[in-house]
């Protein structure tokens, strides 16, 4: 008896455009990313902008309804604004299913008193200004980490740097994962292996980047790449869909985050929130639903990393060997 492979995977639209002679040219070979995750696997799931237990508790019951594995589910207004009641029992909750829970670090220039993130080009945006804000990301980080959280949003190079040395030096656990912020991410290979070297496990890039632009990172670092496949509307709104399987040919190792235009912001979470957040939730995981599905239907929906999985592999770091 013999073995038949699966079948190679599909573009969209790809059968009934060569019928009408109009076929695109073949993939190149040299464009696809040679990396992957550790412990196998090229693309993990994120379910960004889960504000709270409540949230949580939303988001957890429609993965299980419409089968979307999670690897990772974030948070987007802070530690500072949760409990720490909250903060465990989010932890236990994503633990009891193997998810790793990322929760953002500190003040930020767009919350603070600072008048350049209100003109038209937004000063120094979300980065945290002066030594204060700096201290004040730290202290959620130690917080954070000692209530359980193994992952840090992080949206400024001099905390990243400083969180990187922090896991060293023992302050916060060693294995504390460090995920840049998509209001930061780098645009270029060169930027992008600077904040894998500042302490990056896995960066955040604009959703408006080219295939192209990920080719071209992929030739510098391997570090795990973030990003949304529907982008909310203050990173754009872009929504990526149809490019899923090749943005995972291109980027991997490659987050697909699950975001959701056409809605308001929602940070800082408060209860005041509490309607659009639960229901931007609960979409934000049929839209991951939406996406699998196209992946299904082209083909290529294998090398999915494991389930449980969250740590980065061996990358380079500033003042260690290459």
């Amino acid at each position: 008896m013999t073995e038949t492979s699966a079948p190679a995977p599909r573009r969209p639209g790809e059968q009934a455009l060569a019928a009408l002679g109009v076929a695109a040219p073949a993939l190149d070979p040299c464009d696809a990313s040679p990396h992957t995750f550790p412990g196998g696997g090229r693309w993990r799931t994120e379910v960004p902008s889960v504000e709270g237990p409540e949230a949580l508790a939303v988001v957890l019951k429609e993965a299980s309804r419409l089968d979307v594995p999670i690897h990772r589910i974030s948070q987007g207004s802070g530690v500072w604004m949760l409990t720490d009641a909250e903060i465990t029992e989010m932890v236990e909750s994503t633990g009891e299913r193997d998810i790793e829970l990322c929760l953002f670090t500190g003040p930020r220039g767009t919350w603070d008193i600072g008048a350049s993130t209100r003109t038209d080009s937004k000063g120094a945006g979300l980065r945290a200004r002066g030594h204060d804000a700096v201290a004040g990301c730290v202290e959620d980080a130690v917080r954070a980490t000692e209530l359980g959280v193994k992952c840090l949003l992080v949206a400024d190079e001099g905390v990243l740097w400083t969180l990187h040395r922090a896991r060293l030096a023992g302050i916060i656990p060693a294995d504390t994962t460090l995920k840049v912020s998509a209001l930061i991410g780098p645009v270029n290979p060169t930027a992008y292996a600077v904040y894998e070297n500042l302490g990056g496990d896995s960066i955040n890039v604009p959703s408006d980047l080219t295939l192209d632009h990920l080719t071209e990172i992929r030739r510098m670092s391997a570090a795990p790449m973030d990003m949304y496949i529907e982008a909310p509307d203050d990173l754009g709104g872009y929504v990526r869909m149809y490019e899923v399987a090749e943005l995972i040919r291109r980027g991997a190792p490659l987050y697909l985050k699950f975001g959701l235009s056409k809605t308001p912001g929602i940070y800082p979470y408060g209860h005041h929130l509490r309607d659009l957040t639960l229901s931007t939730a609960k979409e934000r995981v049929r839209r991951g639903r939406l996406a699998l599905d196209l992946l299904a239907r082209h083909g290529a929906d294998g090398d999915m990393a494991p389930l449980g999985s969250r740590l980065p592999g061996a990358l380079k770091r500033f003042g260690t060997p290459a």
